[in-house]
């Protein structure tokens, strides 16, 4: 499934979108926000984990975690699943999906959103990028 099957007109997807100030804390804040907006979800904790990794990358590795930064969260709820994305101010490199050793500390964190979500990507550049991860999973009645 792609962000675009997910968003197919039929029914109107569901779509919200916050923007958090550039502080660790937000992390907690941003699990909350999409907590509250997907409650049922089959996926939902994948979901939370994955918006977490999503946020602390952009605040660990971008201008959004610096003095004065800020990012935006956006959920889209659809028919077959749930699209999260995490907008940030740009940063020096790319988002990418590595495989971490055992005993290093960082470094999982897109490994984490790839082996959860059923497809993740990114666009922009060092101004400002989006990274998305998709979730194929049907509500209950």
């Amino acid at each position: 499934m792609t962000p675009a099957t997910l968003l197919r007109p039929d029914p109107v997807p569901l779509c919200w979108r916050r923007s958090f100030p550039g502080a660790a804390e937000q992390a907690r804040a941003v699990r909350r926000f999409v907590g509250c907006l997907l409650d049922g979800f089959p996926l939902l904790d994948d979901v939370l984990l994955a918006a977490d990794e999503l946020v602390v990358n952009a605040l660990r590795h971008t201008k959004s975690g610096q003095c004065g930064g800020r990012f935006i969260v956006e959920v889209t709820q659809g028919r077959e699943g749930v699209c999260v994305s995490v907008t940030d101010q740009g940063g020096p490199g790319e988002p990418a999906c590595r495989e971490a050793g055992e005993l290093e500390e960082c470094g999982r964190g897109l490994r984490t959103v790839s082996l959860t979500a059923a497809s993740w990507g990114w666009h922009g550049n060092d101004r400002g990028r989006t990274v998305c991860a998709v979730f194929a999973g049907e509500w209950s009645a």
